[in-house]
């Protein structure tokens, strides 16, 4: 099982203080470099990979840690973030991560997590391996499968998952991230994984294994997870959800926009002013993994895409908001057809005595088409976890509340088209008479008939393309 220790030190280890922690495993390990320099392998004499030790990461974002790893690592000021890992079927790479990290903490005055994981002891590791985990980390290959195994509470996009995601889709097999049962998702980690052929395996060591977002029973069969019975999927017991419902609750939106390619475009414009208007502050930090560590920069973003788009690549990135307001969102940047398209997913979170601010969507519905050229937005509210993690167990669908189209796509449908979507129920035009957006209210994010209403709207919208 891969077991992650991780350093948190107010310095930057510098490469005389990383090579004092990589001789945690005494002098006969090797010391390899993976991932173009950015990782640190200790390895035996056959090449097995007993530790990687990521590249420092500086986090300048407030809140970072403890979202991550708990009030336990909460921190006041930026710190640099060591993560080590232990790969799988050796049993001294454990204390060999843990020596690691603490050798870090100590010289440099830091914090380690988990706690109990830190050591500065001199570690003995055998002299060859037998593990049948590779250099980057993934525990199990098969023909059909990629196997990650995490043994810790909250599993994120880190750049380690986030790389081990996109050389499975380069092989074209399905990843299975196995965790214990008490292990959470980031809401980043669960979007990355459902645009994928992905499976969160839960093992729970009394029933065995279950699929962590369906709750069906799964069993190893022909190199992969898959349901135990194909025909019809048994949920197990522990998907339940709890007896009580909490009164938590996420206001979710998904939107679309479309810019001209132009070298005076900047990104991020249309997610930072829906922040604004929902929370009353920017977006507090932005990265394409997490932790989030820099600094909210619509520019430095937009220059990150440019370059990337030079290469034919898309660009993920993750936003999270200030602690005091829950609030974090992906975005996907690619050049289209139609233009440079920025798919967005925003999640809020509220207590069970908050009220979320759907009073807001129509004024920011307006705006987002009059101003940032919003292509489609649709807003759902669900009982869910204010902290937006994803637990292991049932938890409601998004009830749906509005659909906007944005200028260019009523004036491709049709306005009479698109105002036609639902026989007695007029949607409002927003914006000027000769070019108007739509948004339909579709319900109050209590009625799950609005799913039905979205249906037909949506079988409407396609159904042609009206004439003007």
């Amino acid at each position: 099982m891969t077991r992650d220790a991780i350093a948190l030190t107010p310095q930057m280890p510098d490469v005389k203080t990383l090579l004092a922690a990589l001789h945690a495993g005494g002098p006969d390990l090797r010391v390899n470099s993976a991932g173009g320099g950015a990782v640190a392998q200790l390895c035996t004499d056959d090449g097995q990979t007993l530790v990687s030790v990521e590249a420092p990461r500086y986090l300048q974002v407030p809140g970072e840690t403890e979202r991550l790893l708990g009030p336990a690592a909460r921190t006041d000021s930026p710190v640099w973030w060591t993560e080590t890992r232990a790969t799988t079927g050796i049993a001294e790479a454990g204390r060999l991560a843990g020596s690691v990290a603490g050798r870090l903490a100590t010289v440099l005055g830091g914090i380690t997590w988990p706690r109990e994981a830190a050591h500065t002891s001199v570690v003995t590791a055998p002299a060859s391996g037998t593990a049948t985990a590779d250099s980057s980390g993934v525990d199990v290959f098969t023909d059909k499968a990629a196997v990650v195994i995490q043994d810790r509470p909250l599993v994120a996009a880190t750049t380690w998952l986030t790389d081990v995601v996109r050389t499975t889709l380069q092989t074209g097999r399905e990843l299975h991230v196995i965790t214990p049962p008490g292990s959470r998702l980031t809401l980043p980690a669960r979007t990355m994984l459902d645009g994928m052929p992905a499976r969160w395996v839960i093992h729970d060591p009394a029933t065995g294994y279950y699929d962590g977002l369906t709750g069906a029973v799964l069993h190893w069969h022909d190199g992969h997870f898959t349901p135990a019975n194909d025909n019809a999927p048994r949920i197990a017991d522990a998907f339940q959800p709890p007896p009580a419902p909490s009164g938590e609750q996420q206001l979710l939106l998904s939107f679309r926009t479309i810019h001209p390619a132009d070298e005076h475009l900047v990104l991020g414009g249309a997610l930072e002013h829906t922040w604004q208007v929902l929370t009353g502050a920017r977006p507090a930090g932005w990265s394409t993994a997490e932790p989030v560590n820099v600094p909210w920069s619509p520019r430095q973003l937009t220059d990150l895409a440019r370059t990337r788009a030079r290469h034919s690549q898309p660009t993920w990135l993750v936003a999270v908001g200030a602690p005091g307001r829950t609030a974090i969102a992906t975005m996907r940047i690619l050049h289209t057809p139609a233009g440079v398209e920025e798919h967005i997913t925003l999640a809020l979170g509220y207590a069970a005595d908050e009220d979320p601010p759907t009073g807001s969507l129509l004024e920011l519905a307006e705006s987002l088409a009059a101003e940032h050229r919003l292509a489609t937005m649709v807003t759902q509210l669900r009982a869910a976890r204010a902290d937006l993690t994803v637990p292991a167990h049932y938890e409601p669908p998004p009830v749906p509340l509005s659909l906007t189209l944005g200028p260019d796509a009523v004036a491709d449908l049709g306005l009479d088209h698109a105002r036609s979507a639902l026989p007695g129920t007029a949607p409002l035009n927003l914006g000027p008479v000769r070019r108007p957006a739509v948004h339909y209210t579709i319900g109050d994010g209590t009625d799950a008939t609005a799913w039905q209403r979205l249906t037909e709207i949506n079988d409407h919208l396609k159904s042609s393309t009206g004439g003007g």
